[in-house]
């Protein structure tokens, strides 16, 4: 029998193991440009390791899921963060789980909102883009660069999640 994911709200305090949730946050924010524009500030710090690596910037266009959905795999990056905002102001789903013996334990799932977006630490277990509805464009940060930057991980018996609720 599958073993069902509850989907949570996401939040700073929840993410916190995983990463950075990418979303105005008043504590951060500098009025620059003679006053003219908010800046909220370090929000996420990009991670680019590797001799001859360096930070881009990407636009990725997630196809949506449909649910229930089969979570049979996850992935990570060694060598670098990876980042995703949401440009269509659209909620997608984000699913972590934690490093248990170089492998991922538990999936969590995060529902985050069209203003939010997420920054996931280097090497941590992540599902890859869940963009819900319809296609949605997210702009990604992450590392280029030589050295294999990806490791995925299937698992036996997948874990399943129900349609989020609108």
């Amino acid at each position: 029998m599958p073993e069902f994911l509850d989907i949570r709200p996401l939040t700073r305090l929840a993410f916190a193991p995983f990463g950075e949730v990418i979303e105005a946050d008043p504590a951060s924010m500098r009025l620059i440009n003679g006053g003219t524009t908010e800046r909220f500030h370090a929000l996420a710090a990009a991670e680019a390791a590797g001799e001859g690596a360096r930070v881009i910037i990407n636009l990725f266009r997630g196809q949506p899921r449909s649910f229930p959905y089969a979570v049979d795999m996850m992935e990570r990056h060694p060598f670098g963060s990876q980042s995703f905002s949401p440009v269509s102001g659209r909620p997608f789903l984000v699913v972590v789980s934690e490093d248990e013996g170089g492998r991922p334990g538990r999936p969590q799932v995060f529902l985050a909102r069209g203003d939010q977006g997420v920054n996931y630490r280097r090497n941590v277990w992540h599902h890859p883009l869940m963009a819900l509805g319809q296609a949605s464009d997210f702009l990604v940060v992450d590392r280029d660069g030589p050295g294999n930057n990806l490791e995925e991980f299937f698992f036996e018996t997948p874990f399943v999640i129900k349609e989020p609720a609108s």
